[in-house]
C-alpha cells in the first residue's frame, strides 16, 4: 500500500499574517483549524505558541509526522528556519526540534513555494509529470522544482528563487505577483479584478500586460530548467482568465520552437493545496530515505 495511503498526517501553513492546518488523510483532509498569528511582537515563542495550539487540535495518536511550509529559506536537514520577511522575531527558528519535542512525531519543513510543487506532484496536476516547476504567485512570486519525482536536492532551499531574477528596472516578482498591481495602478489585484469583470479597459489591460511579464518570467524557467510542465498557483492566478492569453503569446516566441509545443501550463485546481502541500513534504523526505 502507498505511504500516504497507511499514514495520517498534519499539513502546516505558515504566512505571514496566519497559521492554516488540516489533518491529512490520505488524499482528504478530514479536519481543518487555522489561527491568526502575533506576528508583530518581538518574542519568538508567541508565535510558536500559536502554531502549537494549532497542531495541537488536530493531534490524536494516529498521526504519524507533521509536514510545514514556511514564506522563507530554511535548513531542511536541520529543521531550521530563517529571517521570515513577516515575522521578525524569526531570525534563526529551531522549528522542526521544538515540535518533535513537543508531539514526539518526525517534523519536515520546507519553503512554502516547495510544499506547493510537491503537493501538486502527489495530490494535484503535477502526477501527470515528474519533472516541472510549481510557480505561486500572490503577495510575491515563488516556485518549487520537482525533478524526477522529488524536490531538487540543493543545497540551501534557494533554488527556483525565479523571482529575485533581475528584470527590466527591479525583478520578476515586482513584475509577476500582486506588487505588481499595486506599484503600478495602485490597487489589489482583487479590485482589478472585480473591475475587469465589469469591462474595465484599464484594469482589462493590466492584466493583459501582467500576463506579458509572467510569459518572460516563464521562459526564463524554461531557459534554466527545460520543464516539462508549468503548474500556476496562488491567489493571483485566479484571475487567469484575463492574462492566460498573453501569457502564452509571450511563451511563444522562445527560440526553441520545440520546447513551446512540449511544454503544458496549467493552473492549479487543487483545493487546499498549500495544506496538502505542506503535509506532502512529510512523503518526500521518507521516501528518500
Amino acid at each position: 500500500m502507498d505511504l500516504h495511503k497507511r499514514k495520517r498526517i498534519i499539513g502546516v501553513d505558515l504566512g505571514g499574517t496566519k497559521v492554516e492546518a488540516g489533518l491529512v488523510d490520505g488524499t482528504v483532509i478530514i479536519k481543518k483549524k487555522y489561527s491568526l498569528i502575533d506576528n508583530k511582537s518581538k518574542d519568538a515563542m508567541v508565535v510558536i505558541n500559536q502554531i502549537i495550539d494549532v497542531i495541537s487540535d488536530l493531534f490524536d495518536d494516529t498521526v504519524k509526522g507533521i509536514g510545514i511550509g514556511v514564506p522563507s529559506l530554511v535548513n531542511r536537514d536541520k529543521g531550521i528556519v530563517h529571517y521570515v520577511q513577516n515575522i521578525p522575531s524569526w531570525k534563526e527558528i529551531h522549528l522542526s526540534d521544538i515540535l518533535q519535542k513537543k508531539f514526539n512525531v518526525p517534523v519536515y519543513l520546507d519553503n512554502d513555494a516547495n510544499c506547493f510543487a510537491y503537493g501538486e506532484y502527489k495530490f494535484g496536476q503535477g502526477k501527470e509529470s515528474d519533472n516541472f516547476v510549481g510557480i505561486t504567485i500572490g503577495t510575491g512570486m515563488g516556485s518549487g522544482i520537482i525533478t524526477n519525482g522529488h524536490l531538487l536536492k540543493d543545497a540551501n532551499c534557494g533554488s527556483g528563487e525565479f523571482g529575485s531574477i533581475p528584470y527590466l528596472d527591479k525583478t520578476y516578482e515586482d513584475y509577476c505577483s500582486g506588487k505588481y498591481f499595486k506599484a503600478i495602478y495602485n490597487k489589489t489585484g482583487e479590485s482589478l479584478l472585480k473591475d475587469a469583470k465589469n469591462g474595465d479597459k484599464k484594469a482589462i489591460d493590466a492584466f493583459k500586460n501582467f500576463g506579458n511579464h509572467l510569459g518572460n518570467a516563464i521562459k526564463t524557467i524554461m531557459f534554466s530548467v527545460d520543464p516539462k510542465m508549468i503548474i500556476i498557483g496562488g491567489s493571483v492566478s485566479r484571475s487567469k482568465d484575463f492574462f492566460k492569453e498573453s501569457m502564452t503569446s509571450s511563451i511563444k516566441d522562445f527560440p526553441s520552437i520545440e520546447s513551446v509545443k512540449n511544454l503544458k501550463v496549467q493552473f492549479t485546481n487543487t483545493q487546499n493545496i498549500a495544506i496538502l502541500g505542506a503535509a506532502s513534504i512529510f512523503f518526500d523526505r521518507t521516501k528518500s530515505k
